[in-house]
């Protein structure tokens, strides 16, 4: 049975042109929302599996999309690639802080986007949870074992 990707992005030329791409490319089963909040009901409704997501759209932001679907258990587990056109460390930093799988920027080659969701699905939930302990003992440094009185 084919995977079913849901893509989420305002833009009108790459939205439709990323769902051909993928219908055209593999065998996957593509449904598209066109802003954050389309996307949050078609993910609740779809169940997809794995969503690529933009981080700047209206109604509900990529970022805020993210974390809305981590703390929901119904869709904690589903597999989120955010791509979007912003290249900060910081930006990516954000992305997979929030709950993202991976982080790749626009424009991208078409072969690492099917790279990137192929193993995005082939995560575990264990997986995704131990990158979130990675990244946090990246923010909080080792206190030190002397303490101030």
């Amino acid at each position: 049975m084919p995977h079913k990707i849901l893509l989420i992005d305002d833009d009108p030329d790459l939205l439709p042109s990323m769902v051909v791409l993928l219908t055209e490319l593999t065998d996957f089963t593509v449904v598209s929302a066109r802003n954050g909040l389309e996307g949050l009901e078609k993910a609740i409704s779809e169940q997809p599996d794995c969503l690529v997501v933009d981080v700047r759209m209206p109604e509900l932001n990529g970022y805020q999309l993210v974390q809305v679907l981590r703390g929901d258990p119904a869709t904690n587990h589903l597999p989120i690639i955010m791509l979007t056109a912003l290249v900060q460390d910081r930006d990516q930093f954000i992305g997979l802080a929030v709950g993202a799988d991976r982080y790749l920027t626009k424009p991208v080659d078409a072969m690492d986007l099917i790279d990137a969701i192929n193993t995005a699905i082939q995560r575990s939930v264990e997986d995704r949870y131990q990158q979130m302990l990675d990244l946090d003992e990246q923010v909080i440094p080792e206190r030190s074992s002397t303490s101030n009185i």
